[in-house]
């Protein structure tokens, strides 16, 4: 039955307990005073009946005034004795400010000093966590889902407070500030010697080949050829002729350019190839020239136009994809996801990498916001109810506070017991 209670009613329901133990106790405290005043009573008035009762007079006594020492020293922690205006008494009230900027201090010089925060923080495991997390299909798929519908919003941010217009010219800054010469030089070195040069020929050469062979080819080129021929050639059919050799002619120079890894005109690509990299790489005036048509192309308003529909076209993909219920980006973000987690799981110089970025970041925000933190504690202690607090302390810790009262009496009355059976043997000597 108690499993269908709310926390806030078992939470009352622990307060009234701990107030009717601590009523209970404090009730058994104040007896046991009570009955020390009554002992000392009863033993003095018997104590010449015999010299026991003068032991237990003394053991009254010591106790009483134990017990009463311990009760101001525990009624004095949280309110005035009495109601009197004694002195050092209600400590805790009269000192919430100072209490609650020591509590401060402490938690920024103790809690939140750089070597226990990085030392507790280096146990925890965050890219673990990440990963497991990321690993969960559900939570990858609401993550993909959030992030989706979150898309459109910050698309719109972005236009409205222009945010795009400002990211563009920072990027066709950066994109003219970029010297292309020495990469565009790198690029065609490599491409070189990896023989794609080469490669590229032997595509051209097939594609003209194929070109050269299809009807609609050969019929334009014997017409050519016939426009260019005397009237009495064309009778005699000389362009049917003349069409034939040139394509054999034209077949046989790719063949030949094909199979002949030695031929003449290979030579010739690789040699126009590397003068144009040597070109690239020292003539100024060629990279001069190059950055003037990069300049040019990018300031083209064509270039502008294509960027601008870009944009407008990834805006209305990630529209509807945010707004249908299922949609393939959602299932690819959400697969990315996933392929991202088992990733990091896997490879543990990444895990370790994100944990010091972590520990790191946390760090140094709890370093540059302890001072932050130890002011909040401050405030919040010093704006508290401090009639309120008192009982809190009391129903938490009261119970054992109110033991004190009875070691007082207990420790008192021995003490008491000892002192007299001492003056006793001093009278006897």
């Amino acid at each position: 039955m108690n499993a269908n209670r709310s926390p806030a009613l078992l939470g009352r329901s622990n307060d009234s307990q701990r107030a009717a133990e601590l009523r209970r106790i404090k009730f058994a405290a104040t007896a046991v005073l009570g009955g020390c005043l009554i002992l000392i009573v009863i033993a003095r008035a018997l104590e010449r009946r015999h010299p026991a009762f003068g032991f237990l007079a003394a053991f009254a006594e010591a106790g009483a005034i134990g017990g009463l020492a311990d009760w101001y020293a525990v009624e004095a922690l949280f309110r005035r004795p009495l109601g009197l205006p004694i002195p050092h008494t209600a400590i805790i009230p009269n000192n919430q400010q100072r209490i609650a900027e020591k509590l401060g201090e402490f938690i920024e010089e103790q809690f939140l000093d750089a070597a226990p925060v990085e030392a507790k923080l280096n146990q925890t495991d965050f890219a673990s966590f990440f990963s497991e997390w990321l690993d969960d299909r559900k939570r990858s798929g609401d993550l993909a889902r959030f992030m989706l519908r979150l898309m459109p919003e910050a698309i719109a941010a972005a236009e409205s407070s222009g945010l795009k217009s400002f990211v563009a010219r920072r990027a066709q800054a950066q994109l003219q500030s970029i010297d292309f010469t020495p990469l565009a030089a790198g690029a065609l070195r490599t491409f070189v010697s990896d023989g794609g040069h080469q490669r590229l020929l032997d595509d051209v050469m097939a594609a003209v080949h194929e070109a050269l062979n299809k009807p609609e080819t050969m019929a334009a080129i014997r017409e050519k050829i016939r426009a260019e021929l005397p009237t009495l050639l064309k009778f005699y059919r000389a362009d049917a002729y003349l069409m034939k050799k040139v394509a054999a002619s034209a077949a046989s120079f790719f063949e030949d350019v094909r199979t002949n890894p030695a031929h003449p005109l290979r030579g010739e690509i690789d040699r126009l190839a590397l003068s144009l990299i040597e070109r690239l790489e020292t003539e100024p005036a060629l990279a001069t020239q190059l950055a003037a048509i990069e300049r040019n192309l990018l300031s083209r308003p064509e270039v502008g136009d294509l960027a601008e529909r870009l944009w407008s076209n990834v805006k209305i993909f990630i529209e509807r994809s945010a707004t249908a219920e299922t949609s393939t980006l959602q299932r690819r973000l959400a697969e990315l996801l996933r392929e991202v987690g088992a990733q990091l799981e896997g490879d543990p110089e990444m895990r370790a990498e994100i944990n010091r970025g972590c520990v790191t970041a946390a760090s140094k925000l709890i370093a540059e916001h302890k001072s932050e933190v130890s002011t909040f504690i401050a405030d919040q202690v010093k704006g508290w109810d401090m009639g309120q607090l008192i009982n809190v302390i009391e129903l938490n810790v009261g119970k054992d506070l109110q033991y004190i009262r009875f070691n007082g009496a207990l420790i008192g009355g021995l003490a008491g017991l000892l002192l007299h059976a001492g003056e006793m043997l001093l009278r006897v000597t």
